[in-house]
């Protein structure tokens, strides 16, 4: 996903033109990916990684992408069978790019929802979604404290078995995820990408 202030010490970044959904229904489709500052769509690497974690097969699972950005990870679950994906964007141009993908793909399944991925987590709590995407801005490397808010949302989002996936410029360590009622479930490293499978820890 997502957009971060550009640094001037640092190499511009260079965004791929589009990704492609890697399986289910709409295997190889394209997805374009818009030319604005700091977008950072997931890795293919990472999503064919994410996606074997959680199963080729997500038949009636009910999933957000809160930080959607090109909406790879809500429409890559949509593709194997999610009943309900929520891309929720700021950004007026990407928002405009995801409802043109959604309409394309006739993906009866998808909702496209402008606003801020943490309130949108917040307004659904107790809602027991089962899978929730979180790939907030990196902003100079770093943005715990916006991490740490999307993940709190989350956990209460989500049921008590159900599954959060974090990506982000570091890795978050067991003992974070414990003072957020959360354990690592899975985790991998991609070039400056760290990446999170997460569950809940068993209520007290």
């Amino acid at each position: 996903m997502k957009k971060s202030p550009a640094s001037a010490t640092r190499a511009p970044v260079t965004t791929p033109h589009e990704v492609r959904i890697i399986g289910g229904q709409w295997k190889r489709t394209k997805l374009p990916v818009a030319d604005r500052p700091g977008l950072r769509p997931t890795p293919s690497r990472v999503r064919e990684t994410l996606f074997n974690w959680l199963g080729q097969d997500l038949t009636g699972w009910r999933c957000l992408d809160a930080f959607a950005g090109t909406g790879a990870l809500g429409l890559e679950a949509a593709s194997r069978g999610a009943a309900e994906v929520v891309l929720v964007e700021q950004d007026a141009a990407l928002l405009n790019n995801l409802s043109r993908i959604v309409t394309k793909l006739k993906a009866g399944a998808v909702r496209v929802e402008r606003g801020d991925g943490v309130a949108a987590l917040r307004q659904r709590l107790g809602q027991g979604l089962d899978v929730v995407f979180l790939d907030p801005p990196f902003a100079e490397g770093q943005n715990d404290a916006l991490v740490v808010a999307a993940l709190a949302a989350a956990r209460q989002a989500v049921r008590e078995d159900g599954l959060i996936y974090l990506e982000a410029s570091r890795p978050w360590l067991q003992d974070e995820l414990a003072q957020l009622g959360l354990e690592m479930h899975r985790q991998g490293r991609a070039g400056a990408v760290a990446f999170h499978l997460l569950r809940p820890l068993p209520a007290q």
